[in-house]
Protein backbone atom coordinates (compact mmCIF):
# COMPACT_ATOMS: atom_id res chain seq x y z
CA UNK A 1 0.00 0.00 0.00
CA UNK A 2 2.82 2.62 0.75
CA UNK A 3 4.77 1.62 -2.08
CA UNK A 4 1.46 2.47 -4.72
CA UNK A 5 0.87 5.70 -2.29
CA UNK A 6 4.64 7.05 -2.97
CA UNK A 7 3.91 5.97 -7.12
CA UNK A 8 0.46 7.25 -6.84
CA UNK A 9 1.89 11.10 -5.15
CA UNK A 10 5.32 11.04 -6.62
CA UNK A 11 6.59 11.97 -3.27
CA UNK A 12 10.02 10.26 -2.09
CA UNK A 13 9.95 8.21 1.05
CA UNK A 14 12.85 9.66 3.41
CA UNK A 15 13.09 7.84 5.92
CA UNK A 16 12.22 5.26 8.58
CA UNK A 17 12.93 4.18 11.66
CA UNK A 18 14.12 1.05 13.44
CA UNK A 19 11.45 -0.95 15.58
CA UNK A 20 11.65 0.88 19.00
CA UNK A 21 10.98 -3.01 20.92
CA UNK A 22 9.36 -3.46 23.59
CA UNK A 23 7.43 0.03 24.07
CA UNK A 24 5.09 -0.61 26.72
CA UNK A 25 8.13 -1.72 28.91
CA UNK A 26 9.92 1.61 28.12
CA UNK A 27 12.38 0.53 25.24
CA UNK A 28 13.28 3.38 22.84
CA UNK A 29 15.05 1.60 20.55
CA UNK A 30 17.65 -1.53 21.01
CA UNK A 31 21.04 -0.82 19.07
CA UNK A 32 23.17 0.33 22.28
CA UNK A 33 21.43 -2.19 24.82
CA UNK A 34 23.34 -5.05 25.32
CA UNK A 35 22.18 -8.57 25.80
CA UNK A 36 19.74 -7.66 23.37
CA UNK A 37 22.10 -7.44 20.19
CA UNK A 38 19.84 -10.05 18.59
CA UNK A 39 16.67 -8.54 18.61
CA UNK A 40 18.53 -5.17 17.24
CA UNK A 41 20.24 -6.82 14.31
CA UNK A 42 16.55 -8.46 13.07
CA UNK A 43 15.40 -5.10 13.77
CA UNK A 44 18.09 -3.04 11.16
CA UNK A 45 17.68 -5.63 8.98
CA UNK A 46 13.80 -5.47 8.45
CA UNK A 47 13.96 -1.67 8.54
CA UNK A 48 16.58 -2.07 5.47
CA UNK A 49 15.19 -4.44 3.81
CA UNK A 50 11.45 -2.18 3.99
CA UNK A 51 13.55 0.80 3.43
CA UNK A 52 15.11 -1.08 0.37
CA UNK A 53 11.77 -2.09 -0.95
CA UNK A 54 10.13 1.29 -0.96
CA UNK A 55 12.72 3.42 -2.57
CA UNK A 56 13.49 4.81 1.12
CA UNK A 57 16.61 7.15 1.61
CA UNK A 58 17.70 6.57 5.07
CA UNK A 59 16.95 4.27 8.18
CA UNK A 60 17.24 5.63 11.39
CA UNK A 61 18.94 3.09 13.69
CA UNK A 62 17.53 4.21 16.99
CA UNK A 63 19.96 3.98 19.99
CA UNK A 64 17.30 3.11 22.82
CA UNK A 65 17.83 3.55 26.66
CA UNK A 66 20.46 2.40 28.70
CA UNK A 67 22.90 2.77 31.81
CA UNK A 68 25.50 0.70 30.07
CA UNK A 69 27.85 3.61 29.35
CA UNK A 70 31.17 2.55 27.43
CA UNK A 71 30.01 -1.25 26.82
CA UNK A 72 26.51 0.52 25.28
CA UNK A 73 28.53 2.52 22.74
CA UNK A 74 30.97 -0.56 21.85
CA UNK A 75 27.28 -1.91 21.46
CA UNK A 76 26.34 0.68 19.09
CA UNK A 77 29.14 1.11 16.90
CA UNK A 78 28.77 -2.64 16.13
CA UNK A 79 25.42 -2.39 15.48
CA UNK A 80 25.80 1.01 13.40
CA UNK A 81 28.67 -0.64 11.14
CA UNK A 82 26.56 -3.94 10.45
CA UNK A 83 23.77 -1.34 9.32
CA UNK A 84 26.20 0.89 7.69
CA UNK A 85 27.35 -2.10 5.59
CA UNK A 86 23.95 -3.87 4.81
CA UNK A 87 22.41 0.05 3.76
CA UNK A 88 25.46 0.76 1.63
CA UNK A 89 24.42 -2.24 -0.76
CA UNK A 90 21.59 -0.41 -1.48
CA UNK A 91 22.39 2.70 -1.49
CA UNK A 92 20.73 3.96 1.67
CA UNK A 93 22.04 6.11 4.79
CA UNK A 94 22.07 5.32 8.00
CA UNK A 95 21.07 8.06 10.46
CA UNK A 96 21.53 7.89 14.29
CA UNK A 97 19.84 10.93 16.33
CA UNK A 98 20.31 12.72 19.39
CA UNK A 99 17.50 13.18 21.76
CA UNK A 100 16.90 15.13 24.74
CA UNK A 101 16.86 13.65 28.14
CA UNK A 102 14.01 15.44 29.42
CA UNK A 103 11.79 13.72 26.66
CA UNK A 104 13.65 10.30 27.09
CA UNK A 105 15.45 9.85 30.00
CA UNK A 106 18.47 7.41 29.51
CA UNK A 107 18.25 7.79 26.03
CA UNK A 108 22.01 6.68 24.94
CA UNK A 109 22.87 9.22 22.51
CA UNK A 110 21.52 12.98 23.61
CA UNK A 111 24.26 15.36 22.44
CA UNK A 112 25.85 16.86 18.64
CA UNK A 113 29.09 16.08 19.64
CA UNK A 114 28.63 13.01 21.04
CA UNK A 115 26.76 11.34 17.92
CA UNK A 116 30.05 12.66 15.53
CA UNK A 117 32.12 10.72 17.66
CA UNK A 118 29.95 7.71 17.27
CA UNK A 119 30.31 8.27 13.56
CA UNK A 120 34.28 8.70 13.56
CA UNK A 121 34.35 5.63 15.51
CA UNK A 122 32.52 3.46 13.10
CA UNK A 123 34.15 5.43 9.80
CA UNK A 124 31.52 4.30 7.63
CA UNK A 125 30.62 7.07 4.63
CA UNK A 126 26.84 6.34 5.11
CA UNK A 127 26.32 6.62 8.42
CA UNK A 128 25.09 10.35 9.01
CA UNK A 129 23.49 12.54 11.66
CA UNK A 130 19.77 13.31 12.22
CA UNK A 131 19.99 17.22 13.24
CA UNK A 132 16.65 17.56 15.21
CA UNK A 133 17.10 21.43 16.28
CA UNK A 134 14.21 20.67 18.82
CA UNK A 135 16.40 18.10 20.57
CA UNK A 136 19.61 20.18 20.11
CA UNK A 137 18.42 23.21 21.67
CA UNK A 138 17.09 21.44 24.73
CA UNK A 139 19.91 19.44 25.39
CA UNK A 140 22.78 22.26 24.17
CA UNK A 141 21.93 25.21 22.60
CA UNK A 142 24.14 27.16 20.09
CA UNK A 143 21.87 25.36 17.43
CA UNK A 144 23.42 27.50 14.49
CA UNK A 145 26.81 27.06 15.31
CA UNK A 146 26.36 23.32 15.78
CA UNK A 147 24.97 23.54 12.43
CA UNK A 148 27.83 25.61 10.40
CA UNK A 149 30.47 23.53 12.48
CA UNK A 150 29.29 20.05 11.90
CA UNK A 151 27.74 20.46 8.42
CA UNK A 152 29.70 17.29 6.95
CA UNK A 153 27.67 15.11 9.36
CA UNK A 154 24.34 16.08 9.07
CA UNK A 155 22.40 14.07 6.88
CA UNK A 156 18.87 15.40 7.99
CA UNK A 157 17.58 18.02 9.64
CA UNK A 158 14.23 18.34 11.70
CA UNK A 159 12.37 21.49 13.22
CA UNK A 160 9.74 22.16 15.88
CA UNK A 161 9.03 24.85 18.22
CA UNK A 162 10.55 24.68 21.66
CA UNK A 163 9.73 24.01 24.33
CA UNK A 164 6.75 22.76 22.94
CA UNK A 165 7.17 20.84 20.17
CA UNK A 166 4.30 22.72 18.04
CA UNK A 167 4.46 24.25 15.20
CA UNK A 168 8.05 25.38 14.15
CA UNK A 169 6.69 29.54 14.23
CA UNK A 170 7.15 30.77 17.84
CA UNK A 171 9.07 29.44 21.17
CA UNK A 172 12.76 29.77 21.85
CA UNK A 173 14.49 28.96 18.52
CA UNK A 174 14.11 31.69 15.25
CA UNK A 175 13.37 29.01 12.42
CA UNK A 176 13.86 31.98 10.17
CA UNK A 177 17.54 32.48 10.78
CA UNK A 178 18.18 29.08 11.17
CA UNK A 179 17.05 28.09 7.83
CA UNK A 180 19.09 30.70 6.10
CA UNK A 181 21.86 29.53 8.04
CA UNK A 182 21.32 26.31 7.11
CA UNK A 183 21.38 27.73 2.80
CA UNK A 184 24.14 29.88 3.51
CA UNK A 185 26.14 27.07 4.71
CA UNK A 186 25.63 25.01 1.91
CA UNK A 187 23.08 22.30 3.33
CA UNK A 188 21.87 20.52 0.32
CA UNK A 189 19.29 18.32 1.77
CA UNK A 190 15.40 17.89 3.34
CA UNK A 191 14.04 19.60 6.52
CA UNK A 192 11.34 17.46 8.22
CA UNK A 193 9.04 19.31 10.44
CA UNK A 194 8.61 16.94 13.32
CA UNK A 195 6.01 18.60 15.45
CA UNK A 196 2.78 17.97 17.16
CA UNK A 197 0.00 20.35 15.61
CA UNK A 198 -2.09 22.32 18.52
CA UNK A 199 -4.83 21.36 16.55
CA UNK A 200 -5.34 19.58 12.79
CA UNK A 201 -2.24 19.17 10.51
CA UNK A 202 -3.90 21.05 8.09
CA UNK A 203 -4.84 24.39 10.89
CA UNK A 204 -0.99 24.38 11.50
CA UNK A 205 0.05 24.72 8.25
CA UNK A 206 0.33 28.85 8.20
CA UNK A 207 3.73 28.47 9.10
CA UNK A 208 5.13 27.02 5.96
CA UNK A 209 3.59 29.79 3.79
CA UNK A 210 4.97 31.94 5.89
CA UNK A 211 8.42 30.88 5.32
CA UNK A 212 8.58 30.87 1.89
CA UNK A 213 8.71 34.91 2.27
CA UNK A 214 11.91 34.18 4.48
CA UNK A 215 14.96 35.57 3.36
Amino acid sequence: EITAALAATKLPMLGLNTRRGDVDAGDFGLAACPGRTAEARRYIDEAIDYAAKTGTGAVHVMAGRTDAGATAETTYCEQLSYAGEMAARHGITILIEPINQRDVAGYHLSTIEAGIATIKRVGLGNIKLMFDCYHTQIMQGDVIRRIETNLDFIGHVQIAAVPDRGEPDHGELCYQDILLALDAAGYEGYIGAEYRPAASTEAGLGWLANARGWQ
